[in-house]
């Protein structure tokens, strides 16, 4: 009997060990009703803490996440849609809140980057690769000068 009961505590807690970690300080961070809760948690998901910076703000427990994820819940319980909640975020923090910024003409050279330094470095490899070695021929005077220090290198000193 008391090996059940051991056995059921120890899964119950690598069950709870299992459950994504959320930084909500307080229970009284999340929203009443479960739905809402999902939306805002999906959403705070999406942006990046500005203390942490790898962190979303459902993750983070610095003071500044704390209360980003605040407003978001404020505007999730407002009805405002996902889409207007991350404009609002972009807007006031700029395009680095989000975790996964959008692909736009202001970002398209720091997603093509990698791909044009591989191209760039792929072309000059090549070129280097194919340029002809061109080697001309002795004169007499080097042929002569070759021949004295190749002669010198082959005496015992």
């Amino acid at each position: 009997m008391r090996i059940r009961a051991l056995s059921a505590c120890l899964l119950l807690g690598l069950g709870a060990l299992a459950l994504p970690a959320r930084a909500l300080d307080d229970p009284s961070e999340m929203l009443p009703i479960p739905a809402q809760e999902k939306r805002a948690e999906a959403i705070g998901a999406q942006l990046r803490c500005l203390v942490c910076q790898n962190e979303s703000i459902e993750d983070s427990s610095a003071s500044l996440a704390r209360d980003l994820r605040h407003v978001v819940r404020q505007h999730v319980a407002a009805g405002e849609s996902n889409q207007q909640i991350m404009a609002w975020m972009t807007q006031r923090y700029g395009e680095f809140i989000r975790l996964k910024p959008r692909f736009t003409a202001s970002t398209l050279l720091l997603w093509a980057m990698p791909v044009l330094a591989l191209t760039l470095g792929g072309i000059l490899a090549a070129l280097m690769l194919r340029r002809p070695r061109s080697t001309e021929p002795l004169d007499e005077r080097e042929e002569k000068r070759l021949a004295e220090i190749l002669g010198e290198q082959d005496m015992p000193r």
